[in-house]
């Protein structure tokens, strides 16, 4: 979750819905449902320790006749999720990258083919990083961490120090307005809630240290949790000090890119320079969030693609040998995200309509093991190690009501003031052209062939937490082929 980049390129949204309030009391109130969605995934963990994520753990908490469908819409929604993800993240990185230029150049406006052009031009380094260096990706997370630590901190001192005037603690923490929306004023309050919800998503990703960790039953779910509580407290100490010195909200809201963070910095520190100063170390976060993402959504295409549940999975689901990476899942996850971004030609409201989908689709994959739980009265969660309590089937029901109402929330358009086709939220329409590639090729395919992820068939299925439960790695399932086809070579000569 990088979480000031998230807040940055999302700024435009709760901006025009509320501002001060929905800014900071909607970020607050996200944290507490995102925590309370956590702790319910945290809880679900610490019986079920894989690195499948929700994945496995929607297949696990079903009834063997129901596990084939739950995962295979789980998985779907984890995989699309995961694409819109990488695509809201590079394109909202172009869009920064080019209101950098507006900083010098008031006029500059990018039009359509520049600002397409651009995130291609971003993703194709995101792709070639995830190739060619494959190796450091390690490394790299943890430059990150010190990055994103060491940018707040210098953002946060130089805004208050440098910021010719400030605001008021009344309008930082209590001024609502919502006319810039056209929606009802109380309702532009939830609408504005795609920030926060959007940049709070990366949660589950957690579960893939399972294979990592000793005691991953204990140390998981833990560190899902804190990964929230953590991003919450990063995010307020983000967003404070930039409510403190806000320009006049009006001339933020004109922003032709829609991307105003940049003129904040500009505004503060009173020079392109030193607005672009600390630009740049939004950049550096977006490249990191970037490059990880990409390899997140490869992965997960990798895995999804291994059960066969994505067409053409024989090809997807190859390890390259010379870099040692699903390089072609890497490849399809790229493409699928260009692809994506062309929607960008017919609405300049696309980059809404990509956090959107990314949202719904990943808040719903949560969703649905807690939601298969709680169906089956939460049996299998009586002896987890990470336990809710009495507080368990009202944190579920209550994190359930919230993800109703957020796919709901989030497929309409973040603002109706001149509202028309080129501006509408294409959310749902993105959700629904994926919807039905999984249920053609559920009908096609995945009726006849697919019986859910391989940990089906384990004993651990049945008993729950003995272990970790956990999928081969990359280079173990290269060794095992290998293996096999060595034993196979023996065999014949035999």
């Amino acid at each position: 979750m990088a979480v000031p980049y998230g807040l940055s390129t999302t700024f435009y949204i709760s901006l025009s819905n509320g501002q001060s309030v929905t800014i900071i009391w909607g970020w607050v109130l996200l944290s507490l449902l995102s925590t309370a969605i956590a702790a319910s995934l945290a809880e679900i963990c610490s019986v079920y320790p894989t690195a499948g994520g929700v994945y496995y753990w929607a297949a696990l908490l079903s009834t063997p006749r129901w596990a084939p469908i739950v995962s295979w819409i789980t998985g779907w929604l984890t995989l699309v999720g995961n694409w819109t993800v990488t695509l809201s993240i590079n394109f909202g990185g172009a869009q920064l990258i080019l209101s950098a230029i507006s900083l010098w150049d008031e006029d500059f406006v990018a039009n359509a083919w520049q600002t397409i052009l651009m995130f291609w031009a971003v993703m194709l380094l995101c792709y070639l990083v995830n190739v060619f260096g494959s190796k450091y990706l390690d490394l790299i997370n943890t430059v990150c961490i010190y990055w994103t630590a060491a940018s707040i901190v210098i953002i946060m001192i130089v805004l208050l120090v440098m910021s010719p005037s400030k605001r008021t603690g009344e309008f930082v923490f209590a001024h609502y307005d919502a006319s810039a929306s056209g929606w009802p004023s109380g309702w532009s309050f939830f609408v504005g809630l795609l920030q926060p919800a959007y940049v709070l998503t990366g949660y589950g990703m957690v579960a893939a240290m399972c294979e990592e960790v000793q005691s991953p039953e204990r140390e998981v779910p833990k560190a899902i949790v804190l990964s929230v509580v953590a991003a919450g407290f990063t995010g307020l100490i983000y967003l404070i000090p930039i409510l403190f010195v806000l320009p006049e909200v009006q001339t933020l809201l004109e922003v032709a890119n829609g991307q105003p963070v940049g003129l904040i910095f500009k505004t503060a520190t009173g020079s392109a320079g030193g607005g672009f100063g600390l630009l740049f170390l939004i950049l550096g976060i977006w490249l990191f969030a970037g490059v990880g993402a990409l390899t997140a959504s490869s992965r997960c295409t990798y895995a999804f693609a291994r059960d066969g549940a994505i067409p053409g999975s024989g090809l997807w689901s190859k390890v390259d040998k010379r870099f040692d990476i699903p390089l072609w899942a890497l490849t399809l996850s790229a493409i699928v995200d260009c692809l994506l971004g062309l929607i960008y030609f017919g609405s300049s409201a696309a980059f809404s309509s990509f956090t959107g989908v990314a949202t719904i689709c990943l808040s719903t994959s949560y969703g649905l093991p807690i939601l298969v739980s709680v169906v089956r009265g939460r049996k299998q969660l009586q002896h987890a190690s990470y336990s809710l309590g009495r507080f368990g089937f009202a944190i579920n029901v209550t994190t359930l009501l919230w993800i109703v109402l957020a796919i709901f929330l989030f497929c309409m358009p973040t603002n109706l003031a001149g509202l028309d086709a080129s501006t509408m939220n294409y959310a749902s329409v993105v959700f629904a052209g994926f919807a039905a590639i999984s249920i053609v090729w559920y009908f096609a395919w995945g009726r006849k062939h697919f019986s859910g992820p391989p940990i089906l068939k384990s004993e651990l299925a049945e008993h729950g937490v003995l272990g970790v439960v956990r999928g081969q790695s990359l280079d173990e399932e290269v060794r095992t082929k290998e293996a096999s086809s060595k034993e196979g070579v023996d065999h014949k000569a035999v």
